[in-house]
């Protein structure tokens, strides 16, 4: 065989609004102000949401949990894109894909208290629970876009990932799937540029991730992940493709995680200062705003009057979920999240547990009463415990 080349398929790039507030007019989509204006509200509130929870959980008020800060743009602009029929696939940095999804304030703080009473909106809406290991849910995605093809729906699967996903075998081995078997997905990589402390560079060789896509057929796209335009356009597109049975897209959008892993983290032991001011010109939600100034959607009264209502709702929410936790809900609940229907071996542990409580209960009051003085009751008790 003499000597020839491949052509590969070139990686589209995009991006519309600067971080001066200025677009491309020629590639900016036709949305309303109303529609403009719903998708910088969902921005902020998930910004505020997060730096509120960050407070809570300084305080001890809630657990450990992982900051959207600095990816809103990458997170609302792809939800805007998504319909009701759509299947959402996440991994634990989508606050604003959740709140354009539904999730209500209680819930999340709910979530974080540590109560799976919080996953009870999930049933029939399409939305998976959080996936804490690095890129599992990527097979999850593939095996529905499988059924939504075996079905005949016009409808996609969305997974969301990090860039320390695309150097896991179950990111490479869902793609290289839905790629043979020409599937309704889409794999959405917030490229934050860091892996908890492991910086790109170190993560891949690759000029892009976007292009890793070329090694498994499917089409790969690299947008501004902080301009909300360019990702609602990159998603808009990648999703009409999948519904219409024309295969699975990557896109990898370039953002930055302006805040800390988790709250176990601390960013500044691995980064720079430098690097965080670089990425601060390009914040999200300032470019969003200038650009909705610019256009007189919004002002200073507007954005202050939106703040306010911002914050009562946050107030709110959390209220209401520290209400819930001092009812002294069931812990056994977590069982009956578990599956649709629960099998035998499940229902005997939650069984099992339950009588063990209540066996704890009857020696916690029998000695209550002991104590108390109640005697021969006391004593029976404790045997009818113990028994």
């Amino acid at each position: 065989m003499p000597k020839g080349t491949i052509t590969l398929e070139s990686i589209e790039t995009l991006s519309i609004l600067d971080e001066h507030g200025h677009v491309d007019e020629k590639l900016l989509p036709k949305l309303t102000p109303e529609e403009l204006l719903k998708a910088y509200r969902f921005m902020l509130f998930g910004r505020r949401l997060d730096e509120q929870a960050m407070r809570y959980q300084r305080q001890g008020r809630i657990g450990t949990f992982g900051p959207n800060i600095g990816q809103e743009a990458a997170q609302v602009g792809s939800a805007m894109a998504l319909a009701d029929q759509d299947w959402f696939i996440p991994s634990f940095r989508e606050l604003g894909v959740w709140l354009w999804r539904g999730l209500s304030t209680q819930a999340y703080f709910m979530g974080h208290m540590g109560f799976e009473d919080a996953s009870t909106n999930l049933k029939g809406a399409g939305n998976l629970p959080m996936a804490v290991p690095v890129a599992t849910q990527c097979c999850h995605a593939a095996g529905i876009a499988w059924g939504i093809k075996i079905d005949k729906k016009k409808a996609a699967a969305v997974v969301y990932f990090g860039d320390g996903a695309t150097s896991e075998g179950s990111f490479h081995e869902a793609l290289n799937f839905c790629g043979t078997m020409h599937l309704p997905a889409v794999f959405f990589c917030q490229n934050n540029q860091w892996a908890i402390s492991t910086p790109l560079k170190k993560q891949t060789a690759s000029g892009s991730l976007a292009q890793k896509a070329v090694a498994y057929g499917v089409k790969g796209v690299q947008v501004d992940g902080n301009d909300v335009f360019a990702v609602y356009v990159a998603a808009q597109e990648a999703l009409e493709r999948a519904r219409n049975g024309k295969g699975a897209t990557l896109i990898e959008a370039l953002t930055f995680r302006k805040s800390v892993h988790t709250t176990a983290d601390d960013p500044t032991v691995y980064r720079t200062i430098e690097e965080e001011r670089l990425w601060e010109s390009k914040d999200p939600l300032s470019r969003f705003k200038k650009y909705l100034e610019s256009k007189n959607f919004l002002n200073e009264k507007k954005n202050h009057e939106l703040e306010e209502k911002i914050a009562q709702e946050i107030k709110q929410g959390y209220e209401k979920a520290e209400e819930f936790r001092n009812s002294n809900p069931d812990p056994l609940s977590y069982f009956d999240y578990v599956y649709e229907r629960m099998p035998a071996y499940l229902q005997w542990q939650k069984e099992t547990a339950q009588s063990q409580c209540m066996g704890r209960n009857m020696i916690k009051g029998a000695t209550e009463a002991a104590v108390a003085g109640s005697g021969a009751a006391a004593v029976g008790q404790l045997e009818e415990a113990a028994d």
